[in-house]
């Protein structure tokens, strides 16, 4: 991931020679990389836990704690959506035993 915010900002900062714009644009890749983009990898400070979030994208906690966190609010979410839509929980079930 890092590999292609290091080349898009290049060829921003390239694009950013006619126009300044583009050095912008570039400023602000960089930005927003450094500031949540990098979370997961050591970015940020210490203090600050990895971020959890909803999505199943495939990065790795970094720590067991996250892991156990992560886990459990994707427990507490399907546990709501088994009662919040029993007969659409029911019907994935059947597909997925098939």
């Amino acid at each position: 991931m890092g590999t292609i915010v290091i080349a898009g900002t290049a060829v921003l900062v390239l694009l950013g020679i006619g126009n300044h714009v583009w050095w912008l644009a570039a400023v602000a890749v960089l930005f927003l990389y450094l500031q949540y983009g990098r979370s997961g990898a050591g970015g940020g400070s210490a203090s600050q836990p990895p971020s959890s979030g909803g999505s199943s994208s495939g990065s790795m906690p970094t720590t067991y704690k996250a892991y156990r966190d992560r886990r459990d609010k994707q427990a507490k979410w399907d546990r709501r959506y088994r009662r919040e839509r029993p007969l659409e929980s029911r019907r994935q079930e059947r597909e997925k035993s098939n």
